[in-house]
């Protein structure tokens, strides 16, 4: 609704309803002032250990929440959440989900209470045509979700719903499915990608885990590539990642960390801008690059 429709409808209410009217007026008031497009996340979230420790890629995550408007509600693409289908988590208190093992007992303690939106679940069932999503009542929040989310709302006061990642099909069709999200982006939803542009746990240097400036020659070329890719606004070489020779098999030798990625560019619009921030390699085959999408 424009500012003339709801100056129309305004009038037409009775005035002897005084305080409906005004509750009408906050709610539609609302709505206009979250007609703007929120910004689309893709965040590096590296080990869960990034939940309780205070370092650089923290504390770029904290200044990137207090550099957005404060959202109505989160979906959160996670790379930890795979699944045969297209699901969102429709429950109204998700659980935190500590999906890792081997870590302090301090981690496993760390709760996220923020509450689901199962009205958002249904919308986004209701928005996506490409796919049937089902609504999920038993996962909640992994990982991949609360250990960043926490960082950028740490009062756990913003809804959060997360949508699964269909292992079964290729990087155009998150691409084209992240497309049919972007209206919600017009009613104050913050979309975000979880996972790592460079991820092989594989080849990790477990003796530089907190060298911040190391990568592997082949780590650090297809992050050169992919940064340029995306600052050109060039997405075809990133969705057939399998084309684009040693260096980014290495790599993405699993998808499901880099297609968080592929979500948050295909909801990119067309003026606006991506900006990179925790852009840096970690234990040789790890980088932590993260990227803010928003209106010139």
């Amino acid at each position: 609704m424009d500012r003339t429709d709801f100056l129309k409808t305004l009038a037409l209410l009775p005035l002897t309803v005084a305080g409906m009217k005004l509750n009408y007026l906050h709610k539609v008031s609302d709505s206009l002032e979250k007609s703007d497009e929120m910004p689309v996340l893709f965040l590096g979230h590296g080990s869960p250990m990034n939940a309780i420790e205070e370092n650089e890629f923290v504390r770029g995550f904290r200044q990137v929440g207090t550099s957005i408007p404060k959202p109505s509600a989160i979906i959160c693409i996670s790379a930890h959440w795979e699944t045969k289908g297209t699901y969102v988590t429709a429950m109204d208190h998700p659980k935190t989900i500590h999906d890792f093992g081997g870590f302090p007992k301090e981690l496993f303690e760390v709760e996220y209470p923020a509450p689901g939106d199962p009205g958002l679940a249904r919308e986004t069932k209701e928005l996506v045509k490409k796919t049937q999503v089902g609504l999920d009542e038993k996962w909640g929040l992994d990982h991949g979700a609360w250990s960043v989310i926490k960082h950028l709302y740490p009062k756990a006061d913003v809804p959060v719903i997360q949508m699964s990642i269909d292992y079964t099909q290729p990087a155009q069709y998150h691409y084209d499915l992240a497309k049919e999200l972007s209206s919600l982006r017009k009613k104050g939803m913050l979309i975000i990608g979880s996972g790592n542009m460079v991820h092989n746990l594989g080849m990790l240097a477990w003796d530089r885990l907190q060298d911040s400036e190391y990568g592997y020659d082949w780590a650090l070329e297809a992050s050169t590539k992919m940064k340029q890719y995306i600052l050109n606004g060039d997405f075809k070489p990133l969705i057939n990642f399998r084309n684009q020779g040693r260096a980014f098999d290495l790599a993405i030798p699993t998808p499901e960390h880099y297609l968080p990625l592929i979500y948050a560019l295909g909801l990119k619009g067309e003026k606006e801008k991506i900006s990179l921030f925790n852009d840096k390699a970690l234990a040789g085959s790890l980088t932590m690059t993260s990227l803010k999408i928003d209106a010139v």
